[in-house]
């Protein structure tokens, strides 16, 4: 049998060992040249040198063998993104050396080597020449070889004008001055790295001081002027360098790290070695002005890109199949150090939130296995989403829980240890735990990773020490899959207000287990497990009634799975509500009442005019007498102004004009806190007219932080009013709006209930600017707002368009909104059946 054979793939007769890169920018022309000079190992003979390169004009190549230049012609094959060097005969195996010059254009599309702007407190604008290379642009950049595997060092040298600052992934070494006003920027050796991972800006920057974290050199890099925003930033930061340091035991695998703050990012941010990027908002914060998830927000994603550092960096999937593998584990990685670093937030029980847009996801017949086959780089911008994210973290923390904490950690330390500055497939990992753990975790995690979809899990009473498990797939749509799972359950068992866990692997479609004496079992034991849990009969009344005893990620799991299972059309919406008004008679948990305010924003979105005012009222006195109950106690509460604000939300964006009246008074108020204050923002815009459009206008684009800018921008597209709309769409048709943010603007604005419809028609007349501005990566996140459209008629009409107008970067993902937006129609009508 003949082995099929990659067309995306380079050949592997030349291997690259070291980049030596020279560029000079010129950031008033946005193009920049430059020479790379690069050592390769010639692993078999041959006459043709191919390497990756986009979007270059290359002017000049030589191919050295022992100091004796070699006759050599070079194509650009435009299509496939290769550069093709031809020489008279073949190259000898051993070392060889390729040199290339070449220019390239600083692009506007946030990828490659960019341009980026702002504007400074006087009003003058700026430009920053900065990097994106993951997956597949450096590139864009510089010809290379451009695969995870084929790793290299580099040495970089910028030339830039002398009031410039430079940064790249190697600490700076040296600055020389070259006359009319430019300097070589010189930066020491990089790391043994994969291309993806270098980074180099440009721009009107400065850097705080550094703070030496056990040898290591940490900075925050931000555009001039805004170092009085960096000290929350910095002390993460810190923190999570010392944390990952002490729970992987190895040290960081370099001498420095700077996290640079860019205007125009289209990710959150990026674990470029040495020198991580990331958009604004998460590394210039003032914690005065800021609200918790604003601040964990921050500290949650400053947390992934330094764990990146050693799961991803110093360890590399072998091709972007594994993209999962090093974004699985930073997501779990980031909530481990937040639980750390600000135990009180509840970072754990916060996870549920995110969770359960994966749980959405995978209930779709058009999810897709967390890993699957990647053949091109359109391929790899597919896996960047909420499963390989948010999935994939869940199943890494349900396989920690299941295992022990101490047992999974020994695992990891065994992996990263034995493939350091290496490659790795799945299995490595899964194998590496096994080795120490005893346990058959490469068969166990095969079936969550390489199958799509989650079980639901029944559990049912038999006896006074026993309980039945049942598994089945769950969807939103009916299956005829037979699909099972090895599921690793965590039991907690409640007896006498005592809690024990057990642990239970369940390999079968059913089986019943001993637990011992119980009054209840909550199947799914602080919340660690992907898989959905229904309790059937006196188990589920015994849950309900004591649900005060559960810890908080359980009874949040507790609505979560039964809003589920309305969506699923398993079981009547009176249940849900039921749980809903039961367990708020006495809740206190932040997460909780995040969850129960999403279903009633899920049922108030989906009703007609007449009941959404009934219904509106009852929910409006529900959050009340929950905030008077509260307010009334001499409790203090964790997280209780976070609490206070939730439903203070609840009440203002369901129109109870008490609670609108209140919010109006808080945007004048110097003094609000932070967190009644951006609920204020939102209640204001989805009860607002024109002249509040006009002052969150003004508030957005003089704000003096990037969490205020962002909190007026995206409440823009929350206004109730066609005037509002087209004047908000007209700004991001002209550029008032930044390209990084465009895409999500639009997507909130089309899940708003009043105008989203004018939104799509919007999307639909201006879809070839949008493709031709936006960055590609951002479109697919631009249609998720198309789920709220679920009326069948425009429906429909959205399902003709995309038919017409495929995304390919999307991967399944535009299919999975197609699909949730078919769901949606289904649970509009019975949500009106149930309750209109």
């Amino acid at each position: 049998m003949t082995a099929t054979i990659n067309e995306h793939r380079l050949p592997r007769a030349v291997a690259p060992r070291h980049y030596s890169l020279a560029l000079q920018p010129d950031l008033e022309s946005f193009c920049f040249t430059g020479r790379v000079d690069i050592d390769v190992d010639v692993v078999e003979p041959t006459r043709r040198v191919i390497l990756n390169a986009a979007e270059l004009a290359v002017q000049e190549v030589t191919v050295t063998v022992e100091g004796a230049s070699l006759a050599v012609a070079f194509s650009l094959d435009e299509l496939r993104e290769r550069l093709v060097l031809e020489l008279d005969a073949d190259l000898p195996t051993g070392a060889c050396h390729v040199s290339i010059t070449f220019t390239g254009t600083l692009n506007d599309k946030l990828r490659g080597f960019y341009r980026s702007t702002f504007t400074d407190g006087d009003g003058a604008r700026h430009t920053i020449a900065t990097t994106q290379f993951e997956s597949t642009n450096a590139r864009r950049a510089f010809p290379c070889w451009d695969e995870p595997d084929r790793k290299a060092t580099f040495d970089v040298e910028l030339v830039i004008p002398e009031d410039l600052f430079a940064v790249s992934s190697g600490p700076e070494t040296s600055r020389v001055p070259l006359g009319d006003g430019l300097e070589r920027v010189t930066f020491g050796r990089t790391m043994v790295m994969s291309t993806y991972l270098l980074a180099f800006v440009v721009g009107p920057l400065e850097a705080t001081p550094v703070v030496d974290v056990d040898g290591v050199a940490l900075r925050i890099v931000h555009p001039r002027g805004k170092g009085h925003l960096t000290s929350f930033a910095l002390a993460a930061g810190e923190f999570a360098l010392r944390h990952f340091s002490d729970y992987f035991a190895i040290a960081y695998p370099d001498k420095k790290l700077d996290l640079v703050a860019i205007p125009d990012f289209a990710f959150g941010a990026m674990e470029n070695q040495g020198c991580a990027t990331f958009r604004e908002i998460l590394l210039l914060i003032d914690p005065d002005s800021s609200t918790q998830p604003e601040q964990q927000r921050a500290v949650d994603v400053i947390a992934h890109e330094i764990a990146h550092m050693w799961f991803g960096n110093l360890v590399t999937m072998g091709w972007w199949n594994g993209i999962w593998l090093k974004e699985a584990f930073a997501t779990f990685c980031e909530t481990h150090a937040c639980a750390a670093y600000r135990p009180d937030w509840e970072p754990w029980t916060n996870f549920g939130l995110a969770r359960s847009a994966a749980f959405d996801i995978d209930a779709l017949l058009n999810t897709r296995p967390i890993e699957f086959e990647v053949v091109s780089p359109a391929d790899a911008e597919a896996m960047y989403d909420v499963l390989t994210y948010e999935k994939g973290g869940a199943v890494v923390r349900m396989l920690e829980q299941y295992l022990g904490e101490p047992e999974f950690r020994a695992g990891i330390r065994h992996y990263l240890l034995t493939h350091s500055y290496a490659n790795t497939e799945t299995h490595d990992l899964w194998d590496a735990i096994e080795a120490t753990s005893g346990e058959p975790v490469r068969r166990v995690m095969d079936g969550w990773i390489f199958k799509g979809g989650h079980p639901l899990v029944t559990v049912a009473r038999v006896d006074a020490t026993h309980v039945a498990l049942r598994q089945e797939p769950f969807g939103f749509t009916n299956s005829d899959s037979d699909a099972q799972w090895d599921v690793p359950l965590v039991l907690g068992i409640h007896t006498g207000g005592d809690v024990r866990r057990q642990s239970v692997l369940l390999s079968s479609a059913e089986t019943t287990v001993e637990v011992g004496s119980y009054d209840f079992v909550v199947a799914n034991a602080e919340g660690s497990g992907f898989y959905r849990v229904r309790y059937e009969g006196a188990l589920h009344e015994a849950l309900v009634t004591n649900h005060a005893a559960m810890a908080a990620i359980e009874r949040y799991g507790l609505v979560d799975d039964a809003w589920a299972a309305f969506v699923a059309d398993r079981t009547p919406l009176s249940q849900v509500l039921d749980i809903i008004e039961r367990l708020a008679t006495n809740e206190t948990d932040l997460a909780v009442w995040r969850r129960i305010a999403g279903v009633i924003d899920g049922v108030h979105h989906h009703l007609d005019a007449g009941a959404k005012r009934s219904f509106a009222q009852h929910a409006i006195a529900i959050a009340n007498a929950a905030l008077a109950r509260i307010d009334s106690s001499a409790e203090v509460l964790p997280m209780g102004a976070q609490v206070r604000a939730t439903l203070f939300k609840i009440t203002g964006l369901l129109g109870d004009p008490d609670a609108v009246a209140a919010a109006r008074a808080l945007l004048d108020d110097r003094e609000a806190d932070p967190e009644m204050l951006a609920a204020a923002v939102n209640i204001v815009a989805t009860n607002g007219g024109r002249a509040d459009f006009e002052r969150y206008v003004v508030a957005y684009e003089s704000a003096p932080t990037p969490q205020d800018e962002r909190r007026y921008l995206f409440a823009l597209a929350e206004f109730p009013g066609v005037e509002e709309t087209s004047a908000l769409l007209a700004m991001i048709d002209d550029g008032r709006v930044r390209t990084q943010d465009a895409a999500f603007v639009l997507g909130h604005g089309l899940a708003n209930g009043a105008t989203g419809e004018q939104v799509w028609r919007h999307v639909v007349a201006t879809w070839d600017q949008l493709n031709d501005r936006l960055p590609s990566n951002a479109l697919p996140r631009m249609v998720s707002g198309i789920t709220a459209l679920a009326e069948e008629t425009l429906a429909a009409q959205i399902r003709t368009f995309f038919g017409d107008h495929p995304l390919p970067q999307a991967g399944k993902t535009l299919q999975q909104y197609l699909e949730r937006l078919d769901v949606n129609v289904g649970v509009r009508r019975r949500v009106r059946s149930q309750l209109g």
